[in-house]
């Protein structure tokens, strides 16, 4: 059975428990407290980070690796393209978006207000970037739910959480953030203190 060690509020760990509820598998999620992380987790990943995922003798971390190996192992339902140009256009979309958007949560999470503001101001730009893609389609590759929509839907989740305001012209934005938070396993990914961050 796969091991999913996971960070409770951690939004990489969040993307990793989507992809493993919606392939409907059985697997064990080991929670992770951030601030006391146990002993056994620096022994498996050198970094003492999560999200890692333990299968047999495979030891993986960084989420996005984590994801595309869960798709290619159990590839019901696919969420990386099978087309390879597609495919590869997915990978450019997820490395913009540790680029453009997740790298700037560490800022808002440093207890630096000036920092936290600028972070915010940048996340919230390059997410009304996308407001385009839903006048014409349900989700980001189209009208297929793929790995984008779950690489997105930690940080749509936190937004006011990290006190991230869009514009309101980002409306389609968010109407598609609801698209992804109805989806039927949603709330079983998340933690108890994941679902606390929206009332």
């Amino acid at each position: 059975m796969m091991k999913l060690y996971s960070g409770t509020v951690d939004p990489y760990s969040h993307r990793c428990r989507i992809v493993l509820y919606e392939k409907g598998m059985d697997f064990e999620v080991i929670d992770v407290d951030l601030a006391n992380k146990p002993e056994d987790l620096a022994v498996l990943n050198p970094y003492n980070a999560v999200p890692v995922l333990v299968e047999r003798d495979l030891v993986l971390s960084e989420a996005n690796i984590i994801n595309e190996y869960i798709d290619e192992r159990f590839p019901h339902p696919q969420l990386m393209p099978a087309d390879p140009v597609m495919r590869a256009r997915a990978r450019l979309y997820l490395f913009e978006f540790e680029r453009d958007l997740f790298s700037h949560i560490k800022d808002i999470e440093s207890g630096d207000e000036q920092k936290a503001d600028k972070a915010r101001k940048i996340i919230a730009d390059n997410l009304s970037i996308l407001v385009p893609i839903f006048s014409k389609q349900k989700y980001l590759m189209g009208d297929e739910y793929s790995m984008l929509d779950v690489a997105i839907t930690p940080l749509l989740w936190r937004l006011g959480h990290y006190g991230i305001e869009l514009p309101n012209q980002a409306a389609p934005l968010l109407k598609y953030a609801e698209r992804l938070f109805s989806r039927p396993l949603y709330a079983d990914a998340m933690t108890p203190s994941e679902k606390a961050m929206r009332k």
